[in-house]
């Protein structure tokens, strides 16, 4: 899951601001961070307004609605559409601080919604998340984006083409989509973790001495995915309260009972994920004391192995050292030694050095050191 919320500096306009890095390619548009401008009416687009003041222009037409998209906007622009709007100064100030927690809030004249999109990096096994936040009136939705996911462009598109009845809701129509599309891609995520699980599933039992780091970081991701998504249910609970208030049309409400279901089996999959990991490292903890223990318990017998050997050369090497004392005695040829010249000390002596070794090795035998 880049690393887990890995950020860059940038500075936009005046200030910086920090943008998330994304597994799909970055694009760059110099001077043009307003990258959508439509006007609907009964669903069809009537007009693709440049700027601001020909949208409300257009705006004037009855039953039209805005839909305005901006990619990595300057505080500039963001106060404009602000004053345009009249957008709440507080949900103004969290869109330019940035780093806000998914959530759903909703004011006099317009509704606030935050939310992080994810998309999964196998190579690098890390999230990467985008930022969305979404100000929808009476007669506009207005998006503004640090990061080209999620790719709105497909949802214009795929209302557009195929769902010209939804968009004839209004701006709530819109912001179920981009909720439906946001929870939608959090499933390609879940299915990078599944496939990195099996494969440390495997190396766990294949003795990889990696692989408690790369639980550890994987179980990292999943903190952060969590933290992500979590909200998203509770959003969900709100924005169907307010659309239920607002007496909506209830296909609409059937479609956001429809991402409940969904977003229910993100977190039961995340929170299964979750346990996994966690008993994949209790596990390898496991085997991997167990390969200490069988490891010592070897040292151990080898230990005992040398030493019996010692025992053994040491039994010996006395009993040998008892008839080397005796012979070096009487190897050293003093004049002084009557045995030296008695008919039985030769025999004397010898049965001495036998009854020794043999007294020694009876000791030893009865010691189980021979």
């Amino acid at each position: 899951m880049t690393k887990r919320h890995r950020t860059d500096l940038a500075v936009v306009g005046s200030i910086p601001v920090t943008f998330h890095r994304c597994a799909a390619p970055e694009v760059r548009f110099v001077g043009m961070s307003l990258v959508n401008n439509r006007i609907y009416v009964d669903g069809v687009v009537v007009a693709e307004p440049t700027d601001l003041t020909q949208t409300r222009e257009a705006m004037q037409q009855p039953g039209s609605m805005a839909w305005i998209g901006y990619l990595n906007p300057t505080p500039d622009e963001v106060h404009t559409v602000a004053a345009e709007f009249g957008l709440n100064e507080l949900a103004v100030e969290d869109l330019l601080t940035g780093g806000q927690r998914a959530k759903f809030e909703h004011y006099d004249n317009c509704s606030y919604t935050v939310l992080w999109p994810a998309v999964y990096d196998e190579h690098s096994e890390t999230v990467e998340f985008g930022e969305i936040h979404i100000f929808t009136g009476s007669d506009f939705v207005i998006t503004f984006r640090r990061s080209t996911t999620p790719d709105l462009a497909k949802v214009r598109h795929r209302l557009e083409a195929d769902s010209a009845w939804l968009l004839n809701l209004g701006p709530q129509a819109v912001l179920y989509a981009i909720l439906d599309e946001v929870v939608d891609e959090y499933a390609p995520v879940l299915d990078g973790v599944q496939n990195d699980i099996d494969e440390i599933e495997d190396e766990i039992f294949d003795g990889d001495t990696n692989v408690a780091r790369r639980i550890f970081k994987l179980t990292k991701e999943i903190f952060a995915f969590q933290r992500a998504s979590r909200p998203i249910s509770d959003i969900l609970a709100e924005i169907a309260a307010h659309f239920a208030s607002k007496g909506v049309d209830a296909r609409l409400l059937e479609r956001i009972n429809d991402v409940k279901d969904h977003d229910r089996r993100i977190a039961d999959r995340t929170e299964t994920y979750r346990a996994i990991l966690q008993e994949a490292f209790v596990v390898h903890n496991s085997l991997v004391n167990q390969r200490l223990n069988e490891e010592m318990e070897q040292m151990a017998k080898t230990s005992i192995t040398q030493n019996e050997e010692v025992k053994k050369i040491s039994a010996w090497g006395a009993i040998f050292f008892a008839p080397s004392l005796v012979a070096s005695i009487y190897g050293m040829n003093f004049d002084k030694m009557p045995e030296l010249h008695w008919y039985y000390g030769y025999p004397m002596s010898f049965g001495i050095m036998v009854l020794l070794s043999a007294v020694l090795y009876r000791i030893f035998k009865k010691k189980d050191w021979l």
